[in-house]
């Protein structure tokens, strides 16, 4: 799914558990995107993925768990696991 069809489509879930978003993408990049779901759902946790080092040493300034691709099942597992914990502890859940 493109970075923009994943706005406000007909009949699409409602809830979310997690966001796991690559960085670069058409019509929006993974920051860009991270930053607007912040803004909207504050507890929302919210991963990104990345190939490329340059990416990486930005990580400080953007602010979200970023997981280097390639990756194993175990790696974004134990990523997704740290942000839905780190969520429940942010909202007391």
């Amino acid at each position: 799914m493109r970075g923009q069809q994943g706005r406000a489509r007909p009949g699409a879930p409602r809830r979310f558990d997690i966001i796991f978003s690559d960085v670069v993408m058409p019509g929006i990049d993974g920051v860009a995107l991270g930053h607007k779901i912040r803004q909207r759902f504050p507890h929302m946790p919210f991963v990104l993925t990345s190939g490329y080092s340059h990416v990486l040493t930005g990580e400080s300034q953007h602010g979200f768990e970023l997981l280097q691709k390639p990756f194993s099942v175990e790696d974004l597992s134990r990523v997704l696991r740290r942000a839905l914990m780190d969520r429940a502890s942010r909202s007391g859940q």
